[in-house]
């Protein structure tokens, strides 16, 4: 027949059980102070001082280019404004210059004129014989002509024989003719030139072809 142990020896301590289980509670929760937290995916930090890094940069960048456009604008209006008044100085230093122009020919023209005045009274009261007329309209010409000249006003009276230019002359007619063909053979009217330029054509007969 087996033996009976104590029951003091058999049952278990409660004094030892509560010992354990507060040495098993505090590894725990040293274990959880020990324990670093788990980091978030993106430091909100960071995200909230970028966006405001942006923006800034941004803005800067607008009003540096606002500031450019203001500049460039300003810039397009004075060089506008100087390309009117350059054409506006130049548009009254051409009518100046033909109104002087005009001014200095008639001034040449006066001598002329006042010539004729005075033939034509010396004409009306008697004066003069007609070889002296003839005389005074003589210099009246050279007058006018000297006056044409000073303002480049020039004769087109060509020679016979000069080859026909149809830029300074003007052919009325054909005619035969002891001389090359398509050239000069009288003058009927003289032409002018003015600074080189056809103020009238020399009307003019053309050798006719044999």
């Amino acid at each position: 027949m087996p033996m009976l142990q104590p029951l003091e020896a058999t049952r278990a301590d409660p004094m030892s059980h509560r010992d354990a289980a507060a040495a098993a509670k505090e590894e725990t929760m040293s274990d959880t102070q020990n324990t670093p937290p788990f980091p978030d995916t993106e430091p909100a930090s960071m995200n909230g001082a970028a966006a405001p890094a942006d923006t800034s940069e941004a803005q800067a960048r607008v009003a540096e280019l606002e500031a450019k456009n203001v500049e460039l604008a300003d810039a397009y209006l004075r060089a506008k404004a100087e390309m009117e008044n350059i054409r506006r100085r130049a548009d009254e230093e051409v009518a100046k210059s033909r109104k002087f122009a005009v001014e200095s020919f008639a001034e040449s023209l006066l001598p002329v004129c006042d010539s004729l005045h005075a033939a034509i009274a010396a004409q009306s009261a008697g004066q003069g014989t007609p070889e002296q007329l003839l005389e005074g309209v003589q210099a009246t010409l050279r007058q006018l002509s000297q006056a044409l000249e000073r303002n480049k006003v020039v004769e087109l009276n060509p020679p016979a024989g000069t080859k026909f230019d149809p830029h300074q002359h003007q052919a009325i007619s054909m005619v035969p003719a002891d001389q090359d063909p398509n050239t000069v053979v009288s003058v009927l009217q003289k032409g002018y030139l003015i600074a080189e330029r056809v103020l009238r054509p020399a009307l003019v007969m053309v050798a006719a072809p044999k």
